[in-house]
This record gives structure tokens, sequence and C-alpha cells, in this order.
């Protein structure tokens, strides 16, 4: 089916672009001070170490600097100065490589201000947003902004505009071996394959069936089920995960108990209304600090 029109053609909005500017102050979103935009050469440029995204398809970036030699940068990349003269990106790293690869000697950017951790934010905010990143890089992007950045997953929530619960699943997927992180950054597995598989708690069967999904090609329902019979011990009645359409103090339980033990933190509700929290622990430290905690704690 054809795609309906946008009601532009292309050549307007080149036209516009080539009108535009690059000295014109502009405003950087969600911030109230301006921030110019000036040509700068990307030998003075340096990559964003706090970059989440740690690969870059090919195929995409030589097709964006095919688009970027015949048209131009349309969207200008952000930095700040590090010293006189000399920039790091805060984001648009992936223009960046694309406008090199194109051969230009300069590029269009916004510069601002930013500390490490205002960069590691908006980079990772930025990303997340804008970037088709893998279910990996977004958990190890969330678990940075918690061990970097001290923040919340509440203060998560509010900054990429995901619910709370949609950011636990995401860092719960780090409990799992590095096989089968590794299949879920190849696509070879989905993330509902890997929630699945999360329920089981034995490693090499948490292998063994992530095997079975790839060779097998199993739907993310079958891989449920077998999931849900492998975990169920003999005799025990049967229970449900929790769905996450209920109340977020359930999800602010897993969090607050979750620091005090590395996020190994699980809890099911049964058909009934019951269940159970499950905590793993590594040793008697982890047990003796989440003791004192309580201690402090006024009823």
């Amino acid at each position: 089916m054809k795609k309906p029109a946008l009601g532009r053609g292309l050549g307007a909005l080149i036209s516009d672009a080539n009108n535009m500017p690059f000295n014109r102050p502009s405003t950087y979103e969600g911030q109230s001070s301006p921030a110019s935009i000036s040509e700068i050469a990307t030998d003075h440029i340096e990559a964003n170490p706090y970059q989440p995204r740690s690969t870059f398809d090919k195929d995409a970036l030589d097709e964006l600097a095919a688009s970027i030699k015949l048209l131009g940068l349309i969207q200008p990349i952000t930095v700040r100065e590090t010293s006189p003269g000399r920039y790091q990106i805060i984001s648009g790293e992936r223009r960046f490589r694309a406008v090199q690869l194109a051969g230009l000697t300069s590029i269009p950017a916004y510069i601002r201000k930013a500390d490490d951790q205002g960069m590691l934010e908006m980079a990772i905010v930025e990303n997340i947003q804008r970037e088709n990143l893998d279910a990996i890089e977004i958990a190890l992007s969330f678990e940075r902004l918690i061990e970097e950045c001290s923040l919340t997953q509440e203060q998560m929530a509010e900054r990429v505009g995901k619910k709370r619960a949609t950011i636990t699943n995401y860092l719960r997927l780090l409990r799992l071996p590095a096989e089968i992180q590794l299949a879920l950054r190849a696509g070879k597995i989905t993330m509902g394959h890997a929630k699945a598989i999360l329920v089981i708690d034995n490693t090499n069967k948490q292998i063994k069936l992530c095997n079975q999904v790839i060779e097998q090609d199993l739907s993310v329902r079958t891989t449920e089920e077998k999931a849900k019979k492998i975990s169920l011990p003999k005799g025990e009645k049967r229970s449900i995960e929790l769905p996450v359409e209920l109340d977020e103090s359930y999800f602010k339980v897993l969090e607050i108990v979750g620091r005090y033990f590395n996020n190994n933190v699980s809890l099911k509700k049964d058909e009934k209304g019951g269940g159970s929290i499950t905590i793993r622990y590594s040793g008697d430290k982890e047990i003796s600090e989440f003791l004192s905690a309580l201690e402090k704690l006024t009823f």
C-alpha cells in the first residue's frame, strides 16, 4: 500500500533548512537557556564516554552517510565544550559517525553546558527515546543511572517517560546468565522470551530452555508454559507471576528490598490473592545490612 504523503515535499524541507542561519539562537528541549548552533570541525569533537549504545548498525550508518552526502545533516548534534576549541558529544553520536563516513570535515552542533552526571542522564534519555537500543543495552543504561547518578526507579520513569514497572522488567533482565543476555542482544530471542525464562531459578535450566527457544523457534506463550512447568516443584501449588497492571506498591516493595540484595528479589501471587516474596542473598553481610535497616524503621 502506498504511504500517504506528509503534505510537504522534500524540496520544501531542504529549502527551509538552507534558509536557516546556523548562528541563530535556539533552545534545547527541557532547558530555559539558549543553545547556539555552530559549525564545528569533526576532528575537534570526541565521542561521549557515557554513550549507552555500544554497537551501531553498519548498513544503517552507510545509508545515513549517503543521505548526508546528498542533503546535508538536518538535525544538529549536541556537544559540550571540554576545553577551548575542544568538544564532547552529549547526543547524536550516530549522526556524528555518519558525517565522518560521508567525508565531511565539520558538523552543525548545539553547544551547551553539562556536568558528567548531566551528560550521562541526557545521553541515556536521548538514546532510549530516539535510538533502537536492544533490551540489554536499555537495562544497562538504567543500571548506570541507578549506580552512577543515584536515581530511583521512579525518577528514571519520569525522565524517560516509561512506567516504573517497565523499568523493573528491564532491570530483571540483567539477572539472566550471560549466554541468554547475548542471545537477546543478537535478536535470537525476544524480551518476552527472556521474561518467561526469568521464572526459572536454576541457571542451567534457564540456558537449556533458551536453547530450545532458539532451536525450535518457540513462541513466547509456549516458552511461558514450559518455564512454569520447569519452575514448579512437584506437589507445590501453581503460582503466577505478578502482573504489571497491579498496584505500583508491589513494585515499590521490590525496589526497596532489592537495594539490599542486588535486585535478587521476586514477588509471586497465587490464584487466591496470596503470594510470596523470595530473597536470594550472597552472604551474611547482605542479611545484616537489611536487618539493620529494618531496626531503624519506626512503626
